[in-house]
């Protein structure tokens, strides 16, 4: 599942492509029943918040996209490309493309592994966006994006991508709970938009145990996750392999050049290496289902 530097990183991108502009809009898999409703209309912003996006459209014409699992978008340049797979909604500029045909430049995101950002149209380029696999595309009545915003935590990356949130709220939370702290930053209502790997990693680089109950978590270590997260989410938003390993811990002489693209092999401490060696003390990192989702930790750099 995306997480919250993927999400905000679409907002950003599809901001600077579309905001201010009339666009046209449709739906051809015929689950978007209510598209008219933003066919024609001026995109007046888009909102990211956790693993939510919000296309403004105007009062009560909010376009609520969650990707879920399986959700991605795909956008370039020139006519529309011809209708392929379970395309949800798509959206143009009105000026930039005057009907849908094919051809043009199209380019599909990798997945984060595979991904280091260096390979995307330009997003003031773009005419055109695809959206396939969505959890929810549905038009949202202000109201019902106010009570999501009240439901979720803080976000690190704040309302546009670069910070801003007060963490109290999420600190107070979990400082009462009997819930382990990894189980903890998986939930949207303590911290929007921390997905499996940042908690994985995050932990890690605070060298805390993911089995420590919130309640016995010391105050200065969620100070220290809050403030690391926001520039590893932020990098994220351009590399979005989620680097979160520092050059001197990684073990290939290439890998500890400041300036080098790491391997994929070298770009997380524990995320996806149970079994191997843990890069800075070489104890074998674990395995385990919290959450739902597996865990993955170092037993002696976190140790209980």
């Amino acid at each position: 599942m995306p997480e919250g530097n993927e999400i905000h990183r679409w907002a950003e991108r599809h901001q600077a492509a579309f905001a201010g502009k009339v666009v046209r809009a449709d739906g051809p898999q015929g689950r978007f029943d209510d598209v008219t409703a933003i066919d024609g209309r001026k995109l007046l912003r888009v909102m990211a918040v956790g693993k939510h996006l919000g296309y403004v459209f105007g009062k009560d014409r909010i376009v609520h996209v969650h990707l879920g699992l399986r959700g991605d978008f795909t956008d370039g340049t020139g006519p529309l490309p011809e209708v392929k797979g379970a395309l949800r909604w798509r959206i143009w500029s009105a000026a930039a493309v005057k009907l849908p045909v094919a051809g043009g430049e199209s380019r599909r995101h990798a997945w984060y592994a595979d991904d280091d950002g260096t390979n995307d149209i330009a997003a003031k380029k773009i005419a055109w966006m695809e959206l396939r696999g969505p959890t929810d595309c549905s038009i949202w009545t202000n109201a019902k994006w106010d009570t999501l915003r009240e439901r979720l935590g803080p976000d690190p990356l704040g309302v546009d991508g670069k910070g801003g949130d007060d963490p109290a709220r999420a600190f107070a939370r979990i400082m009462k709970s009997k819930k382990a702290i990894g189980a903890l930053l998986m939930d949207q209502a303590v911290i929007a938009g921390i997905g499996n790997i940042y908690r994985a990693e995050l932990l890690f680089r605070a060298k805390l145990s993911p089995f420590t109950k919130g309640l016995d978590v010391p105050e200065q270590s969620l100070e220290a996750i809050w403030k690391d997260a926001l520039p590893l989410m932020r990098a994220g938003m351009v590399d979005r392999r989620i680097v979160t390993t520092e050059p001197n811990d990684r073990p290939s002489s290439q890998g500890k050049k400041t300036k080098a693209r790491p391997d994929k092999d070298e770009v997380h401490y524990v995320y996806r290496r149970n079994g191997q060696p843990c890069f800075v003390c070489g104890t074998i990192i674990l395995k385990r289902e919290m959450a739902t989702r597996n865990l993955f930790w170092c037993p002696a750099c976190q140790a209980n």
